[in-house]
């Protein structure tokens, strides 16, 4: 089975607009969106209490849910903070267990004052995993990469942004069947 499954990992700060670009490169590659703060809110809904630990949990979830996905020859698009080397580590891992392209995108809002507007005024993921406030933002730890990744600006429009994105993956051949 022939196949151009591809790991697209999205990283950035809150409210950069990771998730407004992730989801429309997941549908337009006919890929799995995989945000990795729906699956920390769920872990927390269920009654695990909000920690370092738990935030690992979902990362190595959605790592885990994208490994099944990769498997069945499905592109799979990260949407997380990404801001530390053993997150990047655990996306460069997967693509070569399956032997798939990885591409990162750093997405970044140049305009501060937009930015804190988004943090401030975007809706809570759920009761369990309220937004984080300005502060939380400004003090999150996030080491710039040490790669190649495409940056995007937040505040270029939506449509241009998505179409650089599918763009710079596009270069993809078919590779070998997927079944490690």
């Amino acid at each position: 089975m022939e196949t151009t499954a591809i790991v697209v990992v999205f990283s950035g700060l809150p409210g950069s607009g990771k998730s407004t670009l992730a989801r429309p490169v997941a549908e337009r590659l006919e890929g799995v969106w995989l945000r990795v703060d729906t699956i920390e809110a769920s872990l927390v809904e269920a009654g695990l209490p909000r920690s370092f630990e738990t935030g690992l949990a979902a990362y190595v979830v959605v790592r885990d849910v994208a490994r099944d996905n990769l498997r069945g020859g499905r592109s799979v698009i990260i949407d997380a903070v990404n801001g530390v080397e053993p997150a990047r580590q655990m996306w460069r891992e997967l693509s070569a267990q399956f032997e798939v392209p990885r591409f990162s995108v750093l997405v970044e809002c140049s305009d501060r004052v937009e930015h804190r507007r988004r943090v401030e005024s975007r809706d809570d993921l759920s009761p369990y995993l309220p937004r984080p406030t300005w502060d939380e933002v400004l003090d999150r730890e996030f080491v710039r990469w040490d790669e190649p990744v495409l940056s995007v600006d937040s505040m270029e429009p939506e449509s241009q942004n998505v179409q650089r994105i599918l763009e710079y993956c596009s270069p993809v051949q078919p590779r070998r069947s997927v079944t490690p």
